[in-house]
């Protein structure tokens, strides 16, 4: 009995010994990170496969991914990202492992977004543009970047200002973050554009669902995301430089880009110069509505060690620009014939770059600072410090000389200071964390004779996000909070005599809440459902604004006792993942908002000694939103496909049983494209044709509004791309043509259309040669 024993103690020990030495020897880790081939960017949520052992998991948002196995020898990995080439690779397992991986971006995809998200099981419906796209229309400004976008409008006031809308949200409700920073500045109503050029983007991208808790902003769910993007890793210099004109306003417009990366830091620079005159409709010229630009951005990065890397940011957007002088009208008598006209006042037969009052100007710099540290493998600190300075004036007609001198002058001195954690707990669980603080100092510079449309205010906020994120074989979790807490100081000036300040102190506390569940079902079908809960604070415009807003031609009054908007959204996406034929995607979302603020129509014009405008104030109600966003994409040959996309919204006022004002209309829009391969010297030919189709707004009454909504109208282009080389530099050459057809129209959204038509025939020449 004892031997027995003996014998089986012995046994028991070899074998705790052997399994000892087996996971010694066997237990190997494989590590990577997945970058983007040109930019040497991170590329989260890439799909990673190791066939040997049937493993698959998502990179992070960074790029990184992590495998523990007992397995030896030759493996084999696939790494796909739905914007990306997939990859395949062959590698030796003898000892833990770090690699990287570099994915080429796929040519089919770069100018078109994709509604489900950055990777295969992201619950995030993140769209997003790249360089190409960007670079392909320089002339345009940022929100008009952004149409192109299932599910994105653009609200404006005229040709050159806009502002970008995402599912009905628009303005405050849509936070832009000019590299990782939320943009601030005037921006009060349709006629203040983001200050952000546009060409100094590698990437511009749409976050919703829980990726939108990381990033601090008075918004309702949606961010968009301005990403300059690392510089290139590779030596010598790069970048290019591009020429672009326009014959709609006989624009001109310059863009240099430069980077180098040399043994102690790298650099990059991005200028652009652009000037215009007069727009044109199908019939007319548009006077006064002229402009001209000049931006500047200088990036530096420092690689200190393997684990320390710092960056500095710097960039100067400087632009004038004409309003419409058929929008500012002396009288009621003429306002109203003016509403009703088919040709504005002041238009005139000739083209001119010149524009006078009304106009406005507009200087925005900003600095920013930012460190990380790697911490160890797959835990990571960032720290950033930025500073704003914003300064708008805007001129008007005024009587007795005195159009020189500003109707509006506000400055604007905003700080931010921000600290990112982010930690793989496990092989499945990831957490991010954030602390951020914001000042903002709002001031009316006393040289107008006017009272202020803003009063003077300091805001003080702090933040606060937590987010973890999942991954279980085919299915990804991410859930996370967010807590705001907003002190605000405001003194107004009262619109009763004797003339008083008025002094208002509020603190805001918000909370909000997001769930988001990914499910991958076959090798083909992905479903996403998102649901959040989320609270905006009503703005300094909304509750003080008392006057003239010059640039949308309009009174506008606020209301002190607005209360916050709280909101509750929830999405459900639906893929069919990219094949030899096609793809198919489309995402259905519904939105709840208890004391939604909205800018009504008064349907009252009023006469002040500046002239005579309409009347419109910031009320509440309870509102619905409801829609849903399709985009299709079939392959006819692998040089042939056609883009399908259609974008539905229906808002409604709840408490009075009315339609919303200010909603997009439904549109659809289909893209042919096609690719010849190599013809002679010329690498590279790409065609396209597009047409747009923007329904009428017909759910809105006539008693809603100053004017009934517009017909539809249908947007005819085209366009023409070619890669060759000139002396040894790569050389593009593009031609695009829009509203072929010299369509007369007016888009609801435009504030302008109370006024005069949409923008007429244009054609586009760019030129870009690059290093």
């Amino acid at each position: 009995m004892w031997k027995s024993s003996k014998t089986l103690l012995l046994i028991i020990l070899c074998c705790c010994f052997l399994s000892k030495l087996r996971s010694q020897i066997c237990n190997l880790t494989l590590s990577g990170q997945v970058l983007e081939n040109s930019s040497r960017e991170p590329i989260p949520f890439a799909s990673v496969f190791l066939f040997e052992t049937e493993q698959g998991i998502a990179s992070d948002s960074l790029g990184r991914f992590f495998f523990s196995t007992t397995f030896q020898g030759e493996i084999h990995l696939s790494i796909n990202h739905i914007s990306y080439q997939t990859e395949h690779l062959t590698l030796q397992l003898l000892k833990d492992s770090n690699i990287v991986v570099l994915l080429k971006p796929n040519s089919l995809l770069l100018n078109e977004a994709a509604i489900i998200g950055n990777g295969d099981l992201d619950t995030q419906k993140n769209q997003s543009l790249r360089r190409d796209k960007i670079t392909n229309a320089p002339e345009k400004a940022l929100a008009n970047q952004l149409e192109d976008l299932v599910g994105v409008s653009s609200i404006k006031n005229g040709s050159g200002i806009a502002k970008p809308v995402v599912h009905g949200l628009y303005g405050n409700r849509l936070s832009i973050l000019n590299n990782g920073v939320t943009q601030s500045g005037q921006q009060w109503g349709v006629d203040h554009a983001p200050e952000i050029d546009p060409l100094v983007a590698n990437n511009i991208r749409v976050i919703q669902g829980v990726g939108a808790l990381e990033y601090q902003g008075n918004s309702l769910g949606s961010i968009i995301l301005i990403e300059p993007g690392n510089i290139n890793n590779e030596q010598g210099l790069q970048g290019g430089i591009r020429y672009f004109h326009q014959t709609n306003g006989r624009g001109h417009g310059l863009n240099l880009n430069l980077s180098r990366k040399t043994s102690s830091f790298a650099w990059r620079v991005n200028g652009t110069l652009n000037k215009s005159g007069d727009q044109k409709t199908s019939d007319y010229y548009l006077k006064n509505t002229g402009k001209q630009e000049a931006h500047a951005a200088l990036q530096l990065e420092k690689q200190w060690n393997k684990n320390w890397f710092s960056s500095l940011y710097l960039s100067s957007f400087n632009t004038e620009i004409g309003v419409l002088r058929g929008s500012h009208i002396g009288n009621l008598t003429d306002l109203r014939d003016a509403l009703q006209r088919e040709v504005p006042f002041y238009t005139e037969d000739n083209f001119s770059y010149e524009y006078n009052s009304p106009y406005q100007k507009v200087n925005h710099h900003m600095a920013k600072f930012n460190t990380l540290w790697n911490i160890k493998e797959f835990q990571s600190l960032s720290v950033a410090f930025a500073a704003q300075y914003n300064l708008r004036k805007e001129f008007d007609v005024r009587r007795g000389g005195r159009s020189d001198r500003p109707a509006m002058s506000i400055e604007q001195v905003s700080t931010f200071i921000e600290a990112k954690y982010q930690n793989q707990l496990s092989q499945k669980w990831q957490l991010k964390s954030g602390v951020q603080l914001n000042r903002i100092d709002n001031a009316n510079i006393p040289e107008t004779g006017i009272l202020p449309l803003i009063p003077d205010y300091i805001s003080q906020e702090l933040g606060y996000f937590l987010t973890f994120s999942r991954v279980l074989d085919k299915t990804q979790i991410e859930f996370g909070g967010r807590a705001d807490f907003e002190n605000r100081n405001v003194a107004a000036i009262s619109n009763s005599f004797p003339r008083e300040v008025l002094r208002y102190n509020r603190q805001f506390q918000n909370f909000g809440a997001m769930f988001g569940i990914a499910q991958h079902l076959g090798e083909k079908w992905v479903f996403g459902l998102n649901s959040g809960y989320a609270v905006r604070n009503p703005e300094v415009n909304e509750l003080y604004s008392g006057g003239l807003h010059q640039g949308v031609s309009g009174i506008e009054l606020g209301d002190s006792l607005l209360k916050s908007e709280h909101s509750i959204k929830s999405t459900l996406s639906i893929e069919r993942k990219k094949g030899k034929k096609g793809s198919f995607q489309a995402l259905f979302y519904h939105q709840m908002i208890e004391d939604f603020i909205n800018l009504n129509p008064q349907n009252e014009v009023q006469l002040t000694i500046r002239g005579a405008f309409p009347v419109f104030k910031y009320e509440q109600t309870n509102a619905q939103l409801l829609g849903f966003d399709l985009l299709g994409e079939w392959n006819f040959t692998p040089n042939l496909n056609l883009l399908l996309k259609y974008s539905f919204l229906e808002g409604r006022d709840l408490q009075n049983d009315l339609y919303l004002v200010n909603m997009p209309a439904n549109n659809a829009s289909a893209q042919l494209n096609f690719s010849l391969g190599k013809l002679q010297k010329i690498d590279l030919i790409q065609l396209e044709a597009k047409g747009k189709y923007v329904f009428r707004q017909s759910n809105i009454l006539a008693s809603q509004d100053f004017v009934s909504p517009p017909d539809a109208y249908f947007i005819l282009g085209a366009g023409i791309s070619s890669d060759a080389e000139l002396k040894g530099y790569p050389l593009k050459l593009s031609l695009r043509a829009e509203n072929i057809l010299n369509e007369r129209f007016r888009d609801y959204l435009n504030r302008q259309r109370y006024f005069a038509d949409g923008q007429g025939f244009n054609f586009i020449i760019g030129i870009q040669i690059s290093i």
